[in-house]
């Protein structure tokens, strides 16, 4: 019946109202769950997906990253610190001048949105896809460039050393080296065994 007013009023329920209700409750029980049982069951994430940094090196182990600091001005939440200096005769950690003696990233303050990946000029800083990145202590969420550096794989010798014989940066950059040489190689375990020795004062205080 219409209202007095005008407007009409909502029908009154039926008897089978509710045992719809019912229903719609019972057609669901019978269906397979799509909860995740995270963390036991993991889904692989996108090839693009955007995770965890990392430190990448050349072909026979020198680093990548030249401390330019241009990931550190294009984060805009500032999560990137960065200090360069000066590679040495006796210490070389990356091809050409400079390396990144300290390398840190926030992960209190990352938003993950790869403006530095963007920023980075010899492709030093990418991204991984590991996104577990949760701890209970807030310290240990500040990586430390040995926490960033990728892994040393075959062909591959622990800087610092020199560049390859007969190379200079840009042959680098250009993905001209391959691997590590013989004179590479011969080096790294020399400066090895070197800090293998006790010094002096260590012989003297009898260490």
């Amino acid at each position: 019946m219409p209202d007095p007013q005008g407007s009409q009023t909502s029908p009154e329920p039926g008897p089978l109202s509710g045992v719809k209700g019912f229903g719609v409750t019972f057609g669901t029980m019978f269906k397979k769950p799509v909860t995740e049982q995270y963390p036991f069951e993991k889904v692989p994430t996108s090839p693009r997906f955007h995770g965890r940094h990392q430190l990448n090196r050349h072909p026979d182990g020198l680093e990548k990253c030249i401390g330019c600091e241009l990931c550190a001005w294009a984060c805009p939440a500032d999560a990137i610190y960065v200090e360069g200096a000066d590679n040495t005769e006796e210490e070389r950690f990356s091809p050409g001048e400079r390396y990144g003696r300290v390398y840190q990233i926030n992960y209190l303050r990352c938003i993950l949105c790869g403006l530095c990946i963007e920023a980075c000029p010899t492709r030093a800083l990418t991204m991984t896809n590991e996104y577990e990145l949760a701890d209970d202590n807030r310290a240990d969420l500040i990586y430390q460039k040995e926490d960033l550096l990728g892994p040393m794989l075959p062909g591959m010798v622990e800087a610092p050393h020199p560049m390859a014989e007969g190379m200079e940066d840009t042959d680098y950059y250009q993905g001209r080296v391959t691997r590590a040489t013989d004179v590479q190689i011969r080096y790294a375990a020399e400066r090895a065994s070197a800090l293998s020795e006790p010094s002096g004062d260590d012989v003297r205080a009898g260490r």
